[in-house]
């Protein structure tokens, strides 16, 4: 499920700087250079370099901490598109010289270090090492005291911890992802480990521990990440991962061939040393299930990322469907040959008439849920979804269903109804002007619209949130009707993420108001229609 409390504790990082202390800061400044009229040239200086200084102690509190950073990086302007999170000084680390580690540590997500030049992995003791090589000249011999200091001269420049996760903030989860050591040595050439595996590429190194195993949370803290962060390198790039699992290069691995030419590297099983000229150590991420266009090269959207997803299943569902018309033609082989009492042209007339009712009627895709959250009336919704006009496919997602069949489905359909949840994630497999029908139990309405609502309408989707009364709820039977949980569950929410979890998330179920939901329902029947007019009056005779 979305662990969705803990965005209520987001903040843009100038919130946190409080007029009142800055003006504090500006009347000591200014205190400091009202003093006795002595010698006014010496005053005048002495005021001059007074606030010239204050100025350089005090500027961070007004123009932001990049300010005391512009002074050792050069980067591009700021961007205000930052939301929840997003690095608000986004190209930080864009320039780095040979030799250094850079880490942005400034997002409240997610910490990224960037590194270039002789770059080796040693996965023994989880360290990423740097080297700068001590040149000695054209010496032939060295003296014994500069041999001595060799040790000396094997030191460390930087060293940097970092866990490569996209949820910095919660402690919790962050507390079980495997930390990295980036170490920056100054050494002499002969005595480094020479390269198992020399590649003349980028790596990016991320974790996939935390949530993975969640959809929601493998697209958000994943794959969506991976892709804003490798996406300029054009392919040219291999990935290395810790808490490497196979399950997942299988589930992803139509997505990860149009991210990267290179098979993916599990770095804690490698053992072998693995050279690379350039790193980025972590996953830039933008917002929920988003790709901010304002912060991409060539600013690309979450349209971009939905289009890599066509190209990414497009040939497997393309074999599923060659499978498909090999199995119909055998059956229909097979009842050619057992049909007796009809005609060729009246079977021929009836299966024509058949596909051509089929392909006038918009599909509708319910994703159904077991156990919590589920719709107990799904029957009847099914029911009068047929009699207003749609084709239903009641769509059943396990973890071991193959990610390009679901697409495929989502992909065909043209309206998509689910309770609020993880599988809303698949809503990203639907085409632009689509029409999403999210179902929002108690107590989850802001969660339901942040994580799923918000990024819907952000990807072209017609997004339609139906919130459920009290009546609908299976609380609804177990309380109290002027109980807080089913009057304010927003106090509930309140309380924390385990009140929230145990009673709207764990243990209850909708039965819906089909008179109420069927207003919804033929709304976005009528919008389908009319869309689908629209597409055929401007298409070339």
């Amino acid at each position: 499920m979305v662990h969705h409390h803990r965005y209520h504790q987001l903040r843009r990082p100038a919130e946190y700087i409080k007029d009142e202390e800055s003006q504090n800061h500006v009347m000591d400044c200014s205190s400091s250079v009202y003093s006795k009229r002595t010698k006014p040239k010496l005053i005048t200086f002495l005021f001059l370099i007074t606030f010239l200084s204050c100025c350089y102690v005090f500027a961070p509190f007004f123009l932001g901490p990049s300010f005391s950073l512009s002074l050792l990086y050069s980067y591009g302007p700021e961007n205000d598109a930052n939301q929840d999170g997003v690095d608000m000084h986004a190209s930080i680390c864009s320039s780095v010289s040979t030799g250094t580690i850079c880490c942005d540590r400034s997002g409240y997500r997610s910490d990224i270090c960037v590194m270039k030049g002789d770059i080796r992995t040693h996965s023994s003791s989880s360290s990423i090492f740097l080297y700068n090589s001590i040149s000695h000249g054209n010496n032939v011999s060295r003296t014994i005291e500069a041999r001595k200091g060799e040790d000396e001269e094997d030191q460390v420049l930087q060293h940097e911890k970092i866990k490569p996760y996209t949820r910095k903030w919660e402690t919790s989860v962050m507390d079980t992802i495997d930390e990295l050591n980036l170490i920056s040595k100054k050494v002499n050439s002969p005595s480094v480990r020479g390269c198992d595996v020399q590649h003349d590429v980028p790596a990016v190194f991320f974790s996939n521990g935390g949530y993975t195993g969640n959809v929601y949370h493998e697209f958000n803290d994943g794959i969506i990440p991976l892709y804003i962060t490798s996406q300029h390198f054009n392919k040219k790039v291999v990935f290395v991962i810790l808490e490497y699992h196979e399950w997942w290069i299988t589930k992803y691995g139509d997505i990860l061939s149009h991210l990267s030419d290179f098979p993916p590297i599990n770095f804690s099983n490698d053992n072998r040393t693995h050279c690379f000229p350039e790193a980025i150590v972590g996953l830039k991420i933008h917002d929920e299930l988003a790709v901010d266009s304002a912060l991409m090269e060539g600013n690309k959207s979450i349209v971009y990322f939905r289009n890599l997803l066509d190209e990414a299943y497009s040939p497997r569902i393309k074999g599923l469907i060659q499978d498909e018309e090999r199995e119909a033609q055998e059956k229909l082989r097979q009842q050619q040959q057992q049909q007796i009492s009809l005609s060729p042209s009246s079977d021929s007339e009836t299966s024509q008439g058949l596909q051509e009712i089929a392909r006038t009627k918009p599909k509708l895709v319910i994703v159904s849920r077991s156990g919590s959250r589920a719709i107990t009336n799904e029957n009847l919704l099914v029911k009068m979804a047929e009699e207003i006009g749609l084709k239903v496919n009641v769509l059943k997602p396990q973890k071991t269903t193959e990610l390009a069949k679901i697409y495929r489905v989502l992909n065909e359909s043209d309206v998509m109804i689910g309770v609020h949840g993880a599988a809303m994630t698949h809503f990203m497999f639907m085409k632009p002007k689509s029409v999403f029908i999210q179902v929002v139990p108690l107590g989850t309405n802001w969660a339901a619209d942040t994580y799923y609502g918000e990024p819907a309408r952000k990807l072209g989707l017609k997004y339609i949130g139906y919130e459920i009364h009290p009546k609908e709820s299976s609380l609804y039977e177990r309380y109290d009707k002027s109980d807080p949980i089913l009057r304010d569950p927003e106090s509930i929410n309140k309380k924390g993420w385990e009140y929230t979890k145990k009673i709207y998330l764990d243990s209850q179920n909708v039965k819906l108001d089909l008179r109420r939901f069927r207003k919804r329902l033929h709304r976005a029947y009528e919008y389908t229609i009319l869309r689908s007019n629209l597409n055929l009056q401007h298409q070339p005779l």
